[in-house]
Parts: C-alpha cells; sequence; structure tokens
C-alpha cells in the first residue's frame, strides 16, 4: 500500500475537532479502505442514508457526499442508518476523535450505562464539568450532543439484535434502552423508514441459536492480531474460570445476580469477531457486548497508533512483524486486580495456579460450557477468605483481602472509573498494591492506553536497560500509546526468553534471585 497510504493514515490521525479532510475521506470511500471504518461516516444528499466507508453500494458521486465524525452527527443532521452496510456494526470510536479526556471519559461512561443513570446533567457533574460545556465539548469533537449520541447507541444496538438475534421484539425494546416497546417502534420507524419487523424479515438470520444463547460479530479496524491476543491471554486464563483452545477464548460471567459465559473467536473472512453469548437475562445484553468490545480492544485505532511506535528503532521492526496488536482488558476488574497481586514476585505460570485455587476454593461452582467449572470469588467472598490455606504467603493474602474490603465498601470502585490518576492514587493506598500494580490495572482494567508499568522486568529486558527511569525517559517517545509499546516489549522479552536468552539488568546480577516485580512473559527468577 506505499508510502501514499500511510500519510493519508497520518494526515487523518491528524485531524483535530470537527475538520475532517474531505480528501482523505473520498479516497478512503473510494477505495473502501476498511482501516477507516468507523472512523466517519457518508452521508448521501440523494438518499438522505449514511454510511460506513466500506459500504458495498455503488459509489454516489463527491458533490452528493457530506462527511461526519460520527454516527450520531449524520443522525442529527437528517440522515438515516443505510441497511446494507449497517452502520451499527461499525467499530467503536477511536481514541483519537477524543481529543478532549473529558469526551473520551464521557464516551465510555455511556458505553457502560448509556444515560440511563440521570441524563447529562448527572454524567456532567460526574466528570466535573458543567452540562452545557459537555455539550459543547461535544459538538466540538463528535458533531452531536450527549443525549444524540447515546440515542444513536441505543438504536444501532436494537438494530442489532433485530437482526442477530430471535429476541421478542418487547425484549429487544427493553435490553436496548427504550424502556417501553411503543417508544421502540415509533424510534425504529422514525430513523429507519420500516417497522422492526420488517427490518428482521430483511435480516435473513442463517443461524437459529437456543434459548438464552446469541451470537453476535463485533467488527474491529484491521489489522488485529489474534494470535497475539491469545498468545497472552492463555498462559493468564484461570484454570476453571477463563479456557482458550483452538483459537478460541471462553469464559464464565456474573452480573446482576445472573450468571453465564461467553466466547470469542475469529469470523473467517470478516473484520470481525464471533461472539458467541449465553445468559439467561437478555437486557443485560448492552453491557456485556461493550465489555467484550473493551475486553478485546475493538476500537483501538491502529493507524493512530503505528505512527507513534513505528518511529522508534526499539520497536518498528516488532510492530512490522507484528501489525495491529492489542491490549488486552478485562471482564472485571477486581479479578484482574486480585490476579496482578498473585503476579506479584513469581512467575505467570505459578500465578496462574494459584488464581485456580482461589476460583476452585473459594468461586462458586458453575457449569454449561467446556472447561468451565466456576466462577471467580466476589470481594465480599474474599474478604475474610482463609487465603492462607492455598499456599499465599501472608502479606499477599492480606493485600487481597484488604482490596476486598475496599471495594465492599466504596473506597474502591472499578467501574466506573471518571479520574483515573485519583483511582490509581487510591488504589496504591493499599499495603502491597505499588506503582506496578497500578499501573497494569490502568492498562487492562482502565483500558488507558498510556498506561506503563515501567519497572516492569521484562520490559527493561527487552530495551536492555538497568532501571525504570532510564525506561521511563525512552517511553516519552511512544506517548499517548505506551500500553500498546508494552506489549510488543513482553512479546520481545517473551520470544527472547524462549530463545534462551536470559539476560538481566545489571542491579540483578550479584548471584540473588532477581526481584519479579509482574507476571509478565520474561518475568522468571533468574
Amino acid at each position: 500500500m506505499g508510502s501514499l497510504t500511510e500519510v493519508r493514515e497520518h494526515r487523518f490521525a491528524k485531524e483535530d475537532d470537527m475538520n475532517l479532510d474531505w480528501q482523505v475521506c473520498s479516497r478512503a470511500r473510494l477505495s473502501r479502505d476498511a482501516r477507516f471504518d468507523g472512523k466517519f461516516f457518508i452521508g448521501v444528499i440523494g438518499s438522505r442514508v449514511y454510511c460506513r466507508p466500506i459500504c458495498p453500494a455503488p459509489t454516489a458521486k463527491e458533490k452528493n457526499c457530506r462527511y461526519f465524525p460520527s454516527a450520531a452527527a449524520a443522525a442529527e443532521a437528517g440522515f438515516r442508518p443505510c441497511l446494507r452496510c449497517r452502520p451499527e456494526c461499525s467499530p467503536g470510536t477511536p481514541a483519537w476523535l477524543g481529543t478532549s479526556n473529558t469526551v473520551s471519559r464521557a464516551l465510555r461512561l455511556i458505553g457502560e450505562s448509556g444515560l440511563e443513570d440521570g441524563g447529562v446533567e448527572v454524567l456532567a457533574e460526574r466528570l466535573g464539568v458543567g452540562s452545557r460545556h459537555l455539550r459543547r465539548l461535544f459538538l466540538k469533537h463528535l458533531g452531536a450532543t450527549p443525549m444524540a449520541v447515546a440515542q444513536t447507541r441505543r438504536l444501532h444496538f436494537a438494530k442489532k439484535l433485530i437482526d442477530e438475534t430471535s429476541l421478542l421484539m418487547s425484549q429487544v425494546a427493553l435490553a436496548s434502552g427504550f424502556g417501553c416497546v411503543r417508544r421502540f417502534n415509533a424510534g425504529i420507524r422514525n430513523v429507519y423508514h420500516r417497522t422492526p419487523t420488517q427490518i428482521r424479515r430483511l435480516a435473513r438470520q442463517t443461524e437459529i441459536q437456543p434459548g438464552n444463547q446469541y451470537l453476535f460479530r463485533l467488527h474491529f479496524r484491521p489489522p488485529y492480531h489474534w494470535p497475539g491476543m491469545l498468545a497472552f491471554l492463555a498462559p493468564r486464563a484461570t484454570p476453571g474460570v477463563e479456557v482458550v483452545e483452538q483459537g478460541t477464548y471462553r469464559r464464565s460471567i456474573s452480573w446482576k445476580g445472573r450468571n453465564g459465559y461467553f466466547e470469542v473467536s475469529p469470523d473467517e473472512g470478516r473484520d470481525a469477531l464471533r461472539v458467541r453469548i449465553q445468559f439467561g437475562d437478555p437486557h443485560s445484553l448492552f453491557f456485556i457486548i461493550e465489555r467484550i468490545r473493551a475486553m478485546f480492544d475493538l476500537s483501538a485505532d491502529w493507524a493512530a497508533i503505528v505512527q507513534t511506535l513505528r518511529n522508534d528503532p526499539a520497536l518498528e521492526g516488532r510492530v512490522k512483524a507484528d501489525p495491529g496488536l492489542r491490549v488486552p482488558g478485562c471482564w472485571n476488574g477486581f479479578e484482574l486486580a486480585t490476579r496482578a497481586i498473585l503476579g506479584q514476585q513469581i512467575t505467570v505460570k505459578g500465578a496462574t495456579a494459584l488464581a485456580g485455587r482461589i476460583a476452585s476454593r473459594f468461586g462458586k461452582p458453575f457449569s454449561g460450557a467446556s472447561g468451565l467449572t466456576h466462577l471467580f470469588p466476589t470481594p465480599e467472598v474474599l474478604a475474610d477468605a482463609k487465603l492462607g490455606d492455598i499456599g499465599l504467603t501472608g502479606a499477599r493474602a492480606e493485600t487481597i483481602r484488604a482490596l476486598a474490603r475496599a471495594v465492599c465498601s466504596g473506597m474502591i470502585d472499578f467501574e466506573g472509573v471518571v479520574d483515573s490518576d485519583v483511582f490509581l492514587n487510591r488504589l496504591c493506598e493499599i499495603p502491597g498494591i505499588g506503582k506496578w500494580t497500578a499501573q497494569y490495572v490502568a492498562m487492562r482494567a482502565l483500558r488507558e492506553p498510556d498506561a506503563f508499568p515501567s519497572s516492569d522486568l521484562g520490559l527493561l529486558r527487552a530495551m536492555a536497560l538497568s532501571s525504570s527511569r532510564a525506561l521511563e525517559r525512552q517511553a516519552e517517545a511512544w506517548r499517548p500509546w505506551r500500553a500498546y509499546a508494552a506489549m510488543y516489549l513482553w512479546r520481545i522479552a517473551g520470544q527472547s526468553a524462549v530463545r534462551g536468552n536470559h539476560t538481566v539488568p545489571s542491579n540483578a546480577r550479584k548471584g540473588t534471585v532477581a526481584r519479579i516485580s509482574s507476571p509478565e512473559p520474561a518475568s522468571i527468577a533468574v
């Protein structure tokens, strides 16, 4: 694709606010470039529909096209979604659109719960800004108000449920947040000019799922390094709770008193992941889908990330060899933090074994999927658990109990985090949790793209450095994508270890066991 494409990606990634470069948009539209899917939408003046850049319909003349930075902006301008390319299936809003941290955090909160907790005013209060200012920021960066963004997401999810499930329309209405069937029917007819039943007939479903099972396709912007994702998740999969086998990830889940599981695999021939969910309450599907999207980093904008990382000679070769590596998220922040604590000063294999013992001893039994036998224990269960019985040291057991008690008391809440710095400072107040653990949690639970556990031995080995301070200085060039740089460095360190290269920093070569502060690939006792 050559340097011209790279220049176009760079120009587009650098565009600020509402000032989309129409020439870049036009070229991406004409070439149907999947890397731009979800970055902008095309309004066709004649038909009054808006499309994705990859829409297979005959291309309209340039004079009849308008470009929008979000689906909500296109909807606000009076365009309706295309039934052919299905804008509701496009990848999520990429991070670069949120040039305002406030907008990025607001989008994350809307993704978790919509505006069900009190509307724009409550959302603005949580973010520490006025509601009028929040509206101005959304109009500036996304071309639509927070309410319009939330409404578009609700309609898109309803359309996805109509197309991809056999749920009754009354269940679709409630699951997508409409509250009642009348509002749902009116909303769908107003936007799509068809009834929900007519839309379902057009969908031509070919795979009917059993009761309480749902099949979705979640799209991403290519490239996506699925083997790299599994290579990271597999050695950290908690026995009985998670399974990685035959190119598929599977895990048990619990939400609002209901239990179930999901499994994820690549959808061959599409830039998408195939997600199968079994869960008794369809009203929770919006949350589950959004959490899975975050867990597998499906909204990442590789074009923006690669522009930064490939400029460093230390990363250039690896980025070229393994394009599209993502930062794995997690299903549950408390579970991830507990796993990080277990991984302090021991190997990945050892930490995974301990996590399996915790799940087996204290988790709720679960059945219904191959290899899944338990749900990970809740904070309430671990707050007073006798963790020493499964082989944990007294200090490590007390750190986990202290974390669990902090969650139970509300001092720590992994859901709806608005200010990550405040959250991480509070997390570090728990004895036994330091900067490495906090940054690892920020990477995977808070989904902070610039989080960076600089004291990690694997990262130091990959860069042949002996101090975290030196690594932090070099990592300045990787902002705001240091978490993605960390994934590549861990991959470098892991492959070096496989080849038998166990070089360690100079401060660890004194005849003693090296201090291991993370569960990363190269974190092995020397």
